[in-house]
């Protein structure tokens, strides 16, 4: 089952992050603290409804004793919203997604897991493959600028500044994601590390709420931030499902699960009307067919 459940994560991350990008407005600086706010209500719903519904008695000490892994998983989510604010969704999504290579090494060498000639060919190439289309589209976008002699919008505007953060995220993704891959294993349980998970994301989102009205007096209106509230939930149910692949497969689920940056590509491509090369088109038929390897087992 925990193939069926990192595919489940796979689409809905895809899809959350195409809301993501749809809803974030580069001239607002505070629009990554407004993601936050909504993810960390939609995880407290569903946390307190998944603890109620399925009758489980929660510690919530479990909270301070997970927080290693959430605090790395929550500040790598915050760089990547606001790296949206300045580069396409195509290319930070592949860049910040290769932390599942990072993951997979991490895990390999510190818990001693396996895995076989071909899964480690497949990790190879999912993991080549997302970089091979952060920097396709890189050149690409340059090329076309040129071609067309116009300005690139802000909400594209390729930095140095701009190519840092999704490496960060990519750094920190990995280490929280091998983090990850240990408390399962040996620490909690997948309900009681999705819970902590959820609860620690909705006392962020509470503290960032207080400091956005009542410091920074910006208003937040739910009713204006409704593609943000669909990028929560599609987020929160691929982490519900993501926690019960790791805890059964990590080494192969977590670069399996960065892969989602492949639906990311091709969503964007769909609603934000860009075109892929026939060179794309080949990486991402070559990492789809590594993904169906790792499901065999």
């Amino acid at each position: 089952m925990w193939f069926i459940f990192a595919l489940i994560s796979v689409v809905s991350w895809g899809i959350a992050d195409l809301f993501y990008k749809m809803g974030t407005d580069p001239k607002d600086k505070y629009s990554h603290l407004k993601i936050v706010i909504m993810v960390g209500l939609v995880m407290g719903i569903h946390g307190f409804g998944y603890m109620i519904f399925n009758k489980i008695s929660y510690n919530p000490i479990n909270i301070i004793r997970y927080i290693p892994v959430t605090s790395m998983y929550i500040l790598s989510m915050t760089i990547g919203y606001m790296g949206l604010r300045y580069i396409e969704l195509s290319i930070s999504s592949p860049l910040g997604n290769s932390s599942g290579a990072v993951a997979a090494l991490l895990t390999f060498v510190f818990l001693g897991e396996t895995m076989n000639t071909l899964q480690f060919s497949a990790v190879a190439i999912i993991s080549v493959g997302m970089i091979i289309l952060g920097f396709l589209e890189r050149k690409e976008n340059i090329i076309q600028n040129r071609v067309e002699n116009r300005s690139v919008d802000n909400k594209y505007t390729i930095s140095t500044m701009a190519i840092v953060f999704p490496i960060l995220y990519c750094i920190i993704d990995g280490i929280g994601t091998f983090a990850d891959a240990f408390y399962l294993d040996r620490v909690l349980t997948e309900a009681e590390a999705n819970l902590s998970y959820e609860f620690t994301f909705m006392i962020v989102g509470i503290i960032a709420f207080i400091y956005l009205n009542f410091v920074k007096k910006e208003s937040l209106s739910f009713g204006r931030e409704k593609i943000k509230l669909y990028a929560a939930m599609f987020e929160t149910l691929g982490q519900f499902f993501y926690v019960f692949a790791m805890a059964q497969n990590s080494i192969v689920t977590a670069p399996l699960v960065a892969s989602y940056s492949i639906v990311s590509v091709v969503l964007s491509r769909i609603f934000l009307k860009e075109k892929l090369s026939k060179i794309q088109y080949a990486v991402i038929a070559a990492i789809m067919i590594s993904i169906g390897i790792l499901g065999m087992e």
